[in-house]
């Protein structure tokens, strides 16, 4: 029995080690103009890659590439920037009724956030705790006129009774739903017990008008895992899609060590439904993605694609998936939107050939630069990710940021006190 097994342990091994073909190489340069490159040449591994895993080699060619301008909105006031308003995870924006809309993440607290010790029923733990789920609307997509609540937060026992936040909108049929988290305690302490932060299901509210009302349906929209699952206890930002007749919606776990020290691995996974209430039914494959702790995902083409924004190995790039599931590194880029809700029309007309996005809103976190009062702004990015615009300007790769920028992140105390005395023992 043990010879057998080595046996087979030595035909693996020599299978390992077999020495495939050496590609002939070429033997005439590559050549200046592309339109004269030969089919079938042999390149590195780093050119190949330019023509087999990319829509185009140069970045002027590519759909799936830009970078990012902003532009700070109208309209909307924070109460002089003391931390006591803040507005931030926008939705995906839909055009109804003449006019843009967004719904977002709504805190006006008597103070800025406090962390968990001091958080109690005014005093708010972290920027989404204590919040309601707000709209606006604008005509032109710089200028907002808020509308007041959307989803308040519910009585006890509802879902959601601490905190409604970070929406997502899907229109089905003649009808809307509102998909969010629902926090039943503050935001932002490690529960031991459970082995997570953050215990907050993903609920749902439905209307026949982007103004409302809303109703809610209070039930648990997309399960959790079983106690070994990627996505045991932490399911956040759902974002819906229409695809091939059915829900689509994507979501953010942090798998792996959920300690004290937040080591978790953000990924995004997929669910998919017959119709808006569910049931959800999880993509076997899921995790899809295995970056981005903010991730934007839209339809492109007959596929869809994601900005993949902060956190992960592939962090600050732009995917595509033409199946909806497996998703390849389109391009990389700089200055994402943060956590962004994009518009996109083709987010629930079910087309095979969606036209992408070139625009939408970001927030940003610590807009006052004091984390003692911390708040966060909604402001509008612009790109060109779309088939049907043509903006050379936003397929620049060569950007230049000013000097403070670079010199802003400089070094802490701590570190320059290790880097004095590496020196100093190297004498």
């Amino acid at each position: 029995m043990k010879q057998g097994i080595l046996f087979a342990i030595l035909l693996s091994v020599l299978a390992c080690t077999k020495q495939e073909p050496k590609e002939e190489l070429p033997t005439t340069a590559f050549p200046l103009k592309l339109e004269n490159l030969e089919e079938n040449r042999p390149m590195s591994a780093a050119m190949k890659r330019a023509f087999n895993n990319y829509e185009a080699p140069r970045l002027l060619d590519n759909e799936l590439y830009s970078n990012f301008r902003y532009t700070q909105l109208e309209g909307l006031d924070y109460h002089g920037g003391d931390g006591t308003i803040s507005r931030r995870d926008p939705s995906k924006i839909i055009f109804e009724n003449g006019k843009y809309y967004v719904w977002y993440t709504y805190r006006n607290t008597p103070v800025a956030p406090r962390g968990f010790e001091k958080a109690n029923d005014t005093i708010p733990s972290t920027d989404w705790d204590l919040a309601e789920i707000w709209y606006a609307t604008s005509e032109d997509g710089f200028t907002w006129e808020e509308q007041g609540v959307a989803v308040p937060r519910p009585k006890k026992p509802m879902r959601g009774h601490r905190s409604v936040a970070t929406a997502d909108i899907l229109k089905w049929k003649d009808s809307y739903y509102l998909y969010y988290q629902a926090f039943d305690a503050p935001s932002g302490k490690y529960n031991p017990e459970k082995d997570a932060y953050d215990i907050c299901p993903v609920a749902m509210s439905k209307a026949s008008s982007p103004d409302g009302p809303w109703e809610p349906i209070d039930k648990v929209v997309v399960p959790f895992g079983e106690s070994d699952a990627w996505d045991w206890r932490v399911i956040h930002d759902p974002n819906p899609l229409v695809h091939d007749g059915k829900v689509y919606l994507y979501y953010k776990s942090g798998l792996d060590v959920r300690d004290a020290n937040r080591k978790f691995w953000d990924v995004w996974g997929l669910v998919v439904a017959d119709n808006p209430e569910g049931p959800f039914v999880k993509h076997p494959l899921s995790p899809v993605t295995n970056s981005g702790h903010e991730t934007m995902i839209f339809p492109f083409r007959e596929g869809v694609a994601a900005l993949i924004g902060t956190d992960g190995i592939e962090h600050y790039t732009i995917q595509y998936a033409k199946d909806w599931v497996n998703f390849e590194i389109a391009s990389v880029s700089q200055l994402f939107p943060t956590a962004a809700g994009v518009y996109c029309p083709d987010s629930f007309t079910d087309s095979k050939n969606a036209d992408g996005i070139t625009w939408g809103l970001s927030h940003f976190i610590n807009a006052g630069n004091d984390w003692g009062n911390m708040y966060s702004i909604l402001g509008r990015f612009d790109c060109d990710l779309s088939l049907s615009v043509d903006d050379p300007s936003l397929k620049q790769s060569n950007l230049l940021y000013p000097n403070d920028l670079y010199f802003s992140r400089g070094l802490s105390e701590d570190q320059k006190t290790r880097i004095k005395e590496r020196i100093k023992n190297n004498k």
